[in-house]
Order: structure tokens, then sequence, then C-alpha cells
């Protein structure tokens, strides 16, 4: 079991740096070459390209059965769940495979209207209480996928 983390915008590596050590889990950051940053050592750090996708292909092509994947990607996630890994989102949400129909949906309706000239909203701001909602679940998937 590893953890993989889409790194270009995740506000919670510390989080996930802490309770990978606490529990001796790999961590594998994967970032385009837009967005490096210092990442917790030792670390595996793996740097893309900038192109559009990169870091979703790079993961994606990595991730294997049992692994955790960190991203607010949905269809990331998706392809991640159907190699049998699990997903979290950095806001806590768990992704389930009954949710992702729904989600996707959800965002081509959203780049449909933005291709179109509209807008739409983005996410809110992170916040302290999604930070601790995000450490609560991802301390609660650790501890199922390892019993």
């Amino acid at each position: 079991m590893r953890i993989l983390v889409d790194s270009d915008a995740c506000p919670v590596k510390d989080l996930i740096w802490q309770e990978a050590v606490t529990r001796n889990i790999p961590v594998i950051w994967i970032v385009s070459t837009a967005h490096i940053t210092d990442f917790p050592q030792p670390s595996q750090v793996v740097t893309v390209d900038s192109g559009p996708e990169a870091v979703d292909l790079a993961l994606v092509n990595r991730v294997v059965t049992g692994d955790l994947v960190v991203t607010q990607d949905y269809g990331l996630a998706a392809l991640c769940l159907q190699k049998k890994a699990k997903a979290l989102s950095c806001r806590g949400r768990e992704y389930r495979g009954e949710d992702m129909d729904r989600l996707l949906t959800e965002r081509y309706i959203g780049s449909k209207i933005r291709r179109a000239g509209g807008r739409t909203r983005g996410p809110a701001p992170m916040k302290a209480a999604d930070r601790e909602r995000f450490s609560a679940v991802l301390q609660d998937m650790l501890d199922r996928m390892i019993s």
C-alpha cells in the first residue's frame, strides 16, 4: 500500500505526510514542472511536464490495487477506482463508485457552460473544518485499508 498524491494543488500535504510517517506508508508526490515546491524528506517526487493531464496520466499509470490516491480531480478518481485503488479528495470526501456518474456529469455540464462563455462557481476557500474532516477521513480510510 502506498499513498499517491496529485500534488499540483493539494493543500493538505502536511496532513498526508504526518499520517504516512506515523504508519510507515510510502508517499509518491506527483507534480508538474509548473508547481514544483518543497516536499517532506525523504520523499519520492515524480516531476512531469506541465501539459494538460500530465500529472493525472503519470499517477494513473503508477497506481495499483490497494493504493490510496489523494486528488481533487473526479476523472482521475474514477480511473483509480477502476484500478481497485481508494480515492480521497483534499476536503475529505471519499470517492465511491456509485457517486462517480453524478460527479462526472456535473463536471461535464460545468465545462459545457464555461465553453459557451458562462460562469460557474469554483470551490469555496479551504477552511480549518475542511482540513479537520480530511484528517479524520484519511485516518479512517487508512485504518480500514490496513486491517
